[in-house]
Order: C-alpha cells, then sequence, then structure tokens
C-alpha cells in the first residue's frame, strides 16, 4: 500500500459516498416528523352537579395555553391620567409653575407660605412717658455786661400738696464758665459742672405752693445770654 497511495485515497472517497447515501435516504424517510403537529385537544372536564358536560364552555374556562416565546397578557387596569391645575395669570411653563399644596390649594404666583397667614411680630410698645414732676421752672435774664457774661434765674414752684426736692440742668453757652450759684432767701443745695451741663440739686424741698429763686452767674458766653436747654426733673423749663 506505501507503493500505491492511490487505493487508499480510492477507498477513502468510497466510503464517504456511501455514507452520504445513506444520510440523505434517512433524511427522506423521515421528512414528515418535522412538520408542525396539530396543537393537542383541550381537556374537558365534568362539573359536579349538573347532567351533562358541554365541552365547549368547559375549554373556555380554562386558561389559555401559553406559547413558548410570548408572554402572557397583562391584566393591569389602564393609567389614570391626573389633572393638572394652571392658575390664570401665572406663569405658562417651566420651573416657577406652582405645586399644589398638601390641601390642594396652589399658592398664587409670589406667595411661597401656600396662602397661609404669616405670622407677624407684634411692634414693641412705645417708652412710657416720664412722670411730670409737680415743680415747675421758669428762666429769666436777671442782669447782663456787654453779652459776654449774665446772670440767670429759674424761679421754681411746687404745686403739689407736700414738699418737694428738685433738680434743675442747664446747658450754658458754649465756652462759657460758671462763676456761682446760689438760691435766694433758702438752704444751699449742691452745685456740680460736667461736660458742659450744669447742675443743681436741692438742698431742702419746696414746700406746697411755694416759690423759690435758683440764680447763676457765667461770664466768657461768646455773645449769647441763653443757655440752649433747661429743665426742672426732666421738665422743660419756661421762658426760653
Amino acid at each position: 500500500m506505501a507503493s500505491s497511495p492511490w487505493v487508499v485515497v480510492a477507498t477513502g472517497v468510497l466510503v464517504m459516498v456511501v455514507l452520504l447515501i445513506v444520510a440523505l435516504a434517512s433524511y427522506r424517510s423521515r421528512g414528515p416528523a418535522f412538520e408542525a403537529r396539530p396543537a393537542d385537544p383541550l381537556p374537558t372536564y365534568s362539573l359536579p352537579g349538573s347532567g351533562a358536560t358541554n365541552p365547549a364552555r368547559v375549554a373556555a374556562n380554562l386558561p389559555e395555553p401559553v406559547v413558548p416565546g410570548l408572554t402572557p397578557r397583562r391584566t393591569d387596569p389602564p393609567p389614570v391620567e391626573v389633572p393638572v391645575v394652571v392658575v390664570p395669570g401665572g406663569p405658562s411653563g417651566g420651573d416657577d409653575v406652582p405645586t399644589p399644596s398638601a390641601g390642594g390649594v396652589v399658592p398664587p404666583p409670589g406667595d411661597p407660605g401656600g396662602g397661609q397667614p404669616r405670622p407677624t411680630t407684634p411692634a414693641p410698645p412705645p417708652p412710657a412717658a416720664p412722670p411730670s414732676s409737680p415743680v415747675t421752672g421758669r428762666f429769666s435774664v436777671r442782669d447782663s455786661w456787654n453779652n459776654e457774661a449774665f446772670i440767670g434765674e429759674v424761679l421754681l414752684y411746687n404745686r403739689d400738696r407736700v414738699s418737694r426736692p428738685w433738680t434743675v440742668r442747664l446747658v450754658p453757652p458754649p465756652g462759657s464758665r460758671l462763676v456761682t450759684s446760689w438760691v435766694e432767701g433758702a438752704p444751699q443745695g449742691t452745685p456740680r459742672m460736667s461736660g458742659g451741663v450744669f447742675t443743681y440739686t436741692s438742698g431742702v424741698n419746696v414746700g406746697p405752693g411755694a416759690s423759690v429763686p435758683l440764680r447763676f452767674h457765667f461770664e466768657n458766653t461768646g455773645g449769647s445770654i441763653r443757655p440752649s436747654r433747661c429743665t426742672v426733673d426732666g421738665v422743660p423749663c419756661s421762658g426760653l
């Protein structure tokens, strides 16, 4: 065989032809088996309590067979469309459309509170006015020298039915200097000059319905002979 290789080749070709003929014969004999078979008939069941069984009605009540590769039909309810509430005159679209609140109320444009009343902070009460003192004062100029110095007076009067202490405060002209101060015809009190303000505190109370003059001497007034401010117990003096 080694000297005749064509014998081996011919033998192999002959074997392959025989195998091919056998395969074709087998395929033709099994041809009808590959055709689609009709579906198996649906089984029928007898319903208890009925004399006759209708195969068509029983088959209609049975679930349909599931075909491979197909999805069973869904029985979910159809989606429900949610109505959109549109505020007349509001924005037509975009992110500025107001959204309904929990109660279904749509706030008007520009009202972030959803139409709810906003808490308001009560205004603080006005400061209480100081009680009016029953001791009043009236200012007057007793004497002056070329508008460079003057002697002024605050006449104090007690309108109360009991004796009252008192305190006089006045602001003399800028740059002036206090020379002296005194109470005419009564015990002296305590004078003090601080921060450009002259303060005089009584040494004895003013009797009910009585009056007492407080006098003071200022110089280097710069041409002015009247204080810019005068009070008795916080109440402005008259006569300025």
